[in-house]
C-alpha cells in the first residue's frame, strides 16, 4: 500500500503546474481571437475577383467614377488593359481621379468625360461627345447613384434619387445601345441594393408629391426601377449578344451614406467609426462584384440576371413581373418625352394602366417570338 502511494504521490508530483498551463495558454487563446475576428472581417469583406479576361482594345464607360466603388472599378479595370472612360458629374474630382488611375495603371487610356445623370441634357451631350470619340462600346457600367439626399427635383421635373439612380442611367443606357449592339459581344452592367425588396412604382405619382412618404421610399423605388429595366432589357435584347445583369455591391463604408446621420452627424461619425469600419466593406470590396460581371470570360451569355458576392442571387416578387417591367419601360420613355417637350420640367404622363399592357399581351408575344419587338425610339 505504501509503495502505491508513493506511486501516485509521485505521478501528481511530476504533473505541470495547473497555473503554468493556464498563462500558457494565453497566447493561443488570443491567436484564435484574433484570427477569428479577421476571418470574420474578410467574409464581411466578401470575394475577390482574382481571374476575368484581359480588356485590350475594349472600351468601359463608368459613370460615378470619381471616387469609392466608381474609381475602384475604373482602376481594376485599367489594370486589365481597358479603354476607361471615367464618366464624372464634378469636373474637378473627375480629372483627379482620371490622373491617379492612368499613374497607378500605367495606363494612358483612361479619360474623363462629364456627365450629370440628373440633367437629360448632359446625357445626351455625353452621348454625343462620346460617338464622335468612339467606334466602339464593350461595357457600360451604371454605377452612379446617390442615397436619401434631401429631397429636390431636376431640372427635367424629377425627383433627384430617381433620376440619378434610374430614369438618367436608363435614357444613357438607351442611348447608347446602337453602338452596344455594333461592338457585341459587349455588357451592360446596373446597380442596385436591398432597399430594392421595399419598392414600388408610383406611375400616378412618380415623384410621391401626393403621397406620404420618407426619402428611403424614393430611394427604394429607384432601385426597384433599376431591376426591372435590367431585367426588360435583357429580354429585348435576348437575341443579340448584348447582355443585361444587375449587381447589387452590398453595404459599402463609401459617400453614398454621406447624408444619413451615420455620416453627416460627427459625434455619431465618431463613435460608430469602429463598428462602420468592421460591419461594412471596403470601397475596392464593393467594386469587386461589377469586374467580376465585366471581365469573367463563363458569363458572356448570362443576361437577366441579379449578383451579389460574384455570384448569382434570383429575385422573386416584383422584380419579376413581365407586366411590371413593360409598363416601366413604356412609362419611363414618356416621361423623358414629357420632360423634352415640357420646358418647365413637368410630367404629363403617368404610365399605361396595368389592363393596357395586358391587352397588349398576346401582341407583344407574338413580337417577341420574332424578336421584332416595336419600339418606341428614344430621341
Amino acid at each position: 500500500m505504501g509503495v502505491s502511494n508513493k506511486g501516485m504521490d509521485d505521478f501528481f508530483a511530476n504533473m505541470p503546474n495547473p497555473d503554468a498551463i493556464f498563462q500558457s495558454w494565453w497566447p493561443f487563446i488570443i491567436a484564435g481571437l484574433v484570427g477569428t475576428i479577421y476571418g470574420f472581417r474578410q467574409w464581411i469583406r466578401g470575394p475577390k475577383c482574382i481571374g476575368g479576361a484581359r480588356l485590350k482594345d475594349k472600351t468601359v464607360i463608368v459613370t460615378g467614377a470619381n471616387g469609392c466603388i466608381g474609381k475602384e472599378i475604373a482602376l481594376q479595370l485599367a489594370n486589365r488593359g481597358g479603354k476607361i472612360i471615367m464618366a464624372c458629374r464634378d469636373e474637378t474630382e473627375g480629372k483627379k481621379a482620371a490622373e491617379f488611375v492612368r499613374k497607378e495603371t500605367e495606363n494612358m487610356d483612361v479619360y474623363f468625360m462629364k456627365l450629370d445623370l440628373n440633367s437629360f441634357k448632359s446625357i445626351r451631350a455625353f452621348v454625343d461627345r462620346f460617338k464622335k470619340k468612339e467606334k466602339h462600346l464593350h461595357i457600360l457600367i451604371n454605377n452612379a447613384g446617390v442615397m436619401m439626399c434631401p429631397e429636390e427635383k431636376t431640372e427635367d421635373g424629377f425627383d433627384s434619387q430617381f433620376q440619378t439612380n434610374y430614369l438618367g442611367p436608363f435614357l444613357l443606357t438607351e442611348l447608347l445601345l446602337d453602338m452596344l449592339k455594333g461592338s457585341a459581344p459587349s455588357r451592360i452592367i446596373n446597380t442596385t441594393a436591398s432597399a430594392q425588396n421595399l419598392g414600388d412604382i408610383h406611375f400616378e405619382d412618380i415623384n410621391l408629391e401626393s403621397t406620404e412618404h420618407t426619402l428611403g421610399d424614393l430611394y427604394a423605388q429607384s432601385k426597384l426601377a433599376v431591376v426591372l429595366h435590367t431585367f426588360q432589357l435583357a429580354e429585348r435584347l435576348k437575341d443579340t449578344k448584348v447582355t443585361s445583369n444587375v449587381v447589387n455591391p452590398g453595404i459599402c463604408n463609401s459617400d453614398i451614406y454621406r447624408h444619413l446621420p451615420l455620416k453627416s452627424k460627427k459625434f455619431i461619425r465618431v463613435s460608430f467609426a469602429p463598428f462602420m469600419w468592421f460591419l461594412m466593406k471596403y470601397p475596392e470590396d464593393g467594386a469587386q462584384i461589377s469586374i467580376y460581371l465585366a471581365t469573367a470570360e463563363e458569363l458572356g451569355e448570362t443576361t437577366g440576371k441579379h449578383f451579389k458576392d460574384s455570384k448569382e442571387q434570383p429575385l422573386s416578387g416584383k422584380c419579376q413581373e413581365k407586366v411590371l417591367q413593360e409598363q416601366l419601360y413604356r412609362a419611363s420613355l414618356k416621361w423623358i418625352k414629357s420632360a423634352v417637350e415640357s420646358p418647365e420640367g413637368q410630367i404629363g404622363y403617368k404610365g399605361d394602366s396595368v389592363e393596357e399592357i395586358k391587352s397588349k399581351q398576346p401582341e407583344m408575344k407574338e413580337r417577341e417570338g420574332s424578336a421584332k419587338m416595336e419600339r418606341v425610339r428614344v430621341k
